[in-house]
């Protein structure tokens, strides 16, 4: 019989994201489960770019937070990157505390985790790839540069894709995307957004080019996975899981 008691995992998820409870699945503990809640806060139909993004994490989400904590979660996670990587670190910091506040549980924020697996690789110098527009991927450096880490090179896709076609970019092409956004002198590779499949090439990547590979979701795991004291893992997720165990 499956052991159901490891954990319950709530998580806040944009309404028109279609892979990141699928990767979630793929990267959760044996026994843990699941528990999903869409926000929403943006428009489907324009581009995600930094002010649909300042939209949706200023977005009121006493609702969906409501109906997740039905489930009575342990940890819940927000699961959006660009959503507070367009605030800024402090308001990043806030959205997790008031979310700590309203449920009572621990709280990991996608922003938030891309920081705490940084510093357990204990890297500060990183090459840095999104499906973000232009001006958003400035906000996401800035913020990770407001937090201590330097991004030495980057790649974007080099058009403004709506939310559809941010979740359709294919393993393939989010792996050349990592690959171009790679250096000599990058300590570390950041794949940024919940709905762009870079777990699925995580190992592929960090075999390629010799060095740790950190995406949202698998960053956002990994600290959850801290938080709960859980060191069995799945594998095959890259580096960043063998530092899960403190």
């Amino acid at each position: 019989m499956t052991n159901r008691g490891t954990a319950r995992i709530g998580i806040l998820v944009p309404f028109t994201n279609t892979n990141l409870e699928q990767d979630m699945m793929m990267l959760a503990p044996a026994g843990a489960s699941l528990h999903f809640t869409r926000i929403g806060g943006y428009d489907e139909d324009e581009i995600p770019d930094e002010d649909q993004m300042e939209g949706l994490g200023a977005a009121n989400i006493e609702e969906p937070l409501h109906l997740l904590q039905g489930a009575r979660p342990d940890v819940i996670l927000y699961g959006c990157t660009s959503a507070t990587l367009a605030h800024g670190p402090s308001f990043d910091r806030e959205l997790a505390t008031k979310i700590k506040s309203h449920s009572g549980v621990q709280t990991v924020t996608a922003a938030g985790g891309l920081v705490a697996a940084l510093r357990s690789l204990q890297v500060s110098r990183i090459g840095f790839a999104s499906p973000y527009v232009a001006a958003l991927n400035d906000r996401a450096i800035g913020f990770l540069a407001d937090e201590g880490f330097e991004t030495v090179s980057r790649a974007a896709i080099g058009e403004a894709l709506g939310n559809d076609e941010q979740g359709a970019l294919a393993p393939d092409a989010v792996f050349e995307l990592g690959r171009r956004a790679n250096s000599p002198d990058a300590q570390a590779i950041v794949l940024s957004c919940t709905d762009m499949r870079s777990v699925e090439v995580i190992d592929q990547l960090e075999q390629s080019l010799g060095k740790p590979v950190v995406t949202s979701n698998q960053a956002m795991m990994f600290q959850t996975l801290r938080m709960l004291g859980i060191s069995d893992v799945p594998s095959g997720f890259g580096q960043l899981f063998d530092k899960v165990a403190p």
